[in-house]
């Protein structure tokens, strides 16, 4: 991106990032700016986003699941959750997010082997449900991060902690390298991790082991809710089409349905405000609102 755009979502992080400052009860800033959120995980390498990881929060009779927020490949908590992590803190969830995956020069993360992965993911919503006192968790996971938890659903006891698993473009049936090469063109430093030192990389393909294995015998398990969000533009999880899941208790939903003026794809879905009242629609169906049609820009959101 052009060195003036980069300024630009430096200020708007720093701004920010100082707005965590604000008195206790008042809304935190939801910026729907991905640049913005890769400028604020510069700002800030391994930490959290606005709204996330207060150990202190009790679920509400509301919403009495916390949510647990996983990143993307080459990504991590600060740059994919930016805007949705105040937003479902300001909605009045209980909200956890977390590195995975590895984390080099504490910007690049997830590019470890999914399944090592998805027991890393066992282990944080172990921690929430014991911090919170819940019985199971909501997970919303953004690419990499939406397809992983079905990895620990399906292997690892997730089934019996996990009430609904909303997924942002993620990789449930596979992609190519082509597609991860373009990811990581977006991600500064991750060019040299694609390949050899991506095991994520090699374990999302389309046709590898690990998602031949994923998959087989269904692409759902009994008891758990799954929402797919997914846009027709999507040029990493590529076609579109094979981030959706076939079975019972599955909602797909092309955004651009939703929304034709919303011209976003995969970089700018978690700082699309379309979007995210899907996500806020899915976890709480019963107080679902209308959706705001606006213009959205690809890799940018707004």
């Amino acid at each position: 991106m052009h060195s003036k755009r980069w300024a630009t979502a430096v200020a708007v992080a720093v701004v920010g990032l100082g707005a965590s400052t604000a008195t206790a009860g008042a809304a935190l800033p939801v910026v729907y700016n991905f640049p913005t959120a890769v400028a604020a995980s510069a700002v800030q390498p391994g930490g959290s986003p606005l709204g996330a990881n207060d150990w202190s929060c009790s679920p509400s009779a509301a919403h009495p699941r916390p949510v647990v927020l996983v990143n993307g490949t080459f990504a991590n908590q600060i740059n994919s959750w930016n805007a949705f992590s105040p937003l479902l803190k300001n909605d009045g969830y209980c909200v956890y997010t977390f590195n995975y995956g590895g984390l080099f020069l504490g910007q690049v993360g997830a590019y470890g082997p999914v399944a090592a992965s998805a027991g890393e993911l066992k282990t944080e919503v172990d921690k929430v449900l014991a911090s919170t006192g819940a019985a199971k968790v909501d997970i919303v996971g953004w690419s990499q991060g939406g397809m992983m938890p079905r990895y620990y659903i399906k292997n690892l006891g997730g089934a019996a902690k996990v009430n609904h698993l909303v997924g942002l473009a993620p990789s449930n049936h596979g992609t190519t390298l082509s597609g991860l090469a373009t990811l990581a063109g977006y991600f500064p430093g991750a060019l040299p991790l694609v390949g050899a030192l991506c095991p994520a990389c090699t374990d999302q393909l389309k046709g590898s082991p690990f998602i031949t294995a994923l998959n087989a015998g269904g692409d759902t398990v009994p008891g758990v809710k799954y929402t797919v969000i997914q846009s027709r533009y999507d040029e990493v999880v590529t076609p579109y089409t094979s981030a959706f899941l076939s079975g019972p208790n599955v909602t797909n939903i092309t955004i651009q349905d939703v929304c034709f003026l919303d011209g976003g794809e995969h970089l700018s879905m978690t700082s699309d405000h379309i979007v995210g009242r899907q996500m806020l629609n899915a976890l709480d169906p019963a107080h679902a609102k209308s959706t705001l049609c606006t213009p959205i820009v690809p890799a940018v959101g707004g």
